[in-house]
């Protein structure tokens, strides 16, 4: 390797890539206790006032979904008379579907605006961020999942199990009522078994592409078989039933048993295949998108992780690898870390701003940028890297810098010189140091401190996590 981070740069890296952001404070006390010291502070445990002051929201049971025609129609009654105009109703006219739809529509954006506001909030945002991490991981919609409570709850999953064991994550995630819904799990039978689960499984969450055969993907199907959902909960719970299992033995990845859902799980995360998979996924979204690990590297990572498939030791061992103090390896930063960055470090909590700023700040923005919290657009999550710096992309940071310092208190940028705003926004953004071209733009507008603000928010050093 050629060059190294120094110790401020290498503090900020960390801070950076483990939450969303880099405070002035947070960097000047970690620099002063160093990397090391950082890092087991970041990846410990320890009380979060800021989350706990973000309860999860607790969103009831939806309304009915259609009126009741379809029940007319199972009991064999006759449909009602069209209107006088000669026309039957409009389905999307129908009252009863406008409820569920705008019901729906709340518990959605009470969902996303509340892990917007505990990701703002948190004073260890590590624990939001390895959320995000996972969320992105076990890729799961609330377009198509449709329950509010559903995608809480499986995102507390996610929250209480993502530092642990992988393989009790990877348990539970596979009979998480989410997750069938959204992979067509939910009523899965030995008669008719759908595989949509079991190859996902190999091929995005445990092993990886190139490590199954497509009877792998058939044998999986079968063991998974026998859960279904109880919906009359809320939030829904996941029910196995015996006579829908498929009974036998199956063959999956060299092994042959009697398959369970937990016991396929445990077979599954054993592999090596598994392990390089795991470490895979999460070296590209916090080391580097454009460089693998190098085999060293990669050998180091699956040993901390180990036998006990410990995702904190595997973490630390990423943090603490060379290439994550290579200069280089510098990640663009996503639509969600790029704007709750931006509230942070402007001190702009969701929850304070007037419900027309927020729908236009925080939803239309991420839409926008591509990246809504409990909407991934597939199975395989979000993109990464430059897909992200595209044109409309621009335009729409432009519009949410410009909204964002109406609301941010910027009376230090106010009360600096002119001449020392630049600066004082590289520190407050966490940015190392602007290059030539953004400080000439800086500098041209630095008279006006919300214009020069708006544009630190939009210049090429904040959109990276350097």
């Amino acid at each position: 390797m050629g060059r190294t981070l120094d110790t401020r740069a290498h503090v900020t890296r960390l801070l950076q890539r483990t939450g969303f952001g880099a405070a002035p404070d947070a960097v000047d006390a970690a620099e002063k206790a160093g990397f090391e010291a950082t890092l087991a502070r970041v990846l410990g445990e320890g009380r979060d006032a800021g989350a706990e002051a973000t309860p999860v929201p607790e969103p009831g049971p939806l309304p009915p979904r259609n009126s009741k025609r379809k029940e007319r129609k199972a009991a064999g009654s006759p449909e009602p008379m069209p209107s006088a105009s000669g026309t039957a109703k409009d389905p999307k006219n129908d009252p009863v579907r406008k409820a569920y739809r705008e019901e729906l529509r709340k518990q959605r954006a009470e969902a996303t605006h509340w892990w917007l506001e505990r990701m703002v909030a948190a004073e260890r945002p590590w624990t939001e961020k390895r959320t995000l991490l996972w969320h992105n991981h076990w890729a799961t919609s609330i377009q198509k999942v449709k329950s509010g409570a559903a995608m809480l709850q499986q995102n507390e999953t996610l929250r209480r199990l993502g530092g642990g064991d992988f393989r009790t994550l990877a348990r539970a995630m596979v009979v998480d009522p989410a997750l069938m819904v959204w992979l067509d799990a939910d009523g899965s039978t030995a008669k008719a078994p759908n595989e949509n689960l079991g190859r996902e499984l190999m091929e995005l969450f445990v092993l990886g592409v190139g490590n199954y055969t497509e009877n792998d993907v058939r044998q999986a199907a079968a063991a998974l078989t026998g859960w279904t959902l109880d919906r009359h909960s809320t939030p829904w719970k996941a029910r196995f039933r015996p006579g829908r299992h498929d009974q036998g033995r199956q063959t999956v990845v060299g092994e042959t048993a009697d398959f369970s859902a937990r016991t396929l799980i445990d077979h599954l995360v054993s592999l090596p295949d598994s392990h390089a998979h795991v470490a895979g996924r999460m070296w590209g979204a916090l080391v580097s998108n454009e460089n693998k690990p190098s085999k060293t590297a990669l050998a180091r990572i699956t040993s901390a992780y180990g036998a006990n498939r410990d995702t904190t030791a595997m973490f630390r061992a990423m943090f603490t690898d060379d290439a994550f103090a290579d200069p280089a390896n510098v990640l663009v930063k996503q639509p969600v870390e790029y704007v709750v960055g931006s509230l942070r470090a402007l001190g702009v909590r969701p929850s304070k701003l007037p419900d027309k700023a927020r729908e236009q700040l925080l939803t239309r923005t991420l839409a926008g940028l591509g990246q809504v919290p409990f909407a991934p657009e597939s199975v395989g999550g979000w993109p990464a890297g430059a897909a992200w710096l595209t044109t409309s992309a621009a335009q729409v940071r432009i519009g949410f810098a410009q909204g964002l310092v109406k609301h941010a208190d910027l009376g230090d940028v106010e009360d600096a010189p002119a001449k020392e705003r630049p600066d004082l926004l590289a520190r407050v953004l966490g940015v190392g140091a602007w290059g030539d071209a953004s400080r000439g733009v800086l500098n041209a507008a630095a008279r006006d401190p919300h214009k020069v603000t708006a544009l630190a928010l939009t210049a090429p050093e904040h959109l990276v996590l350097s």
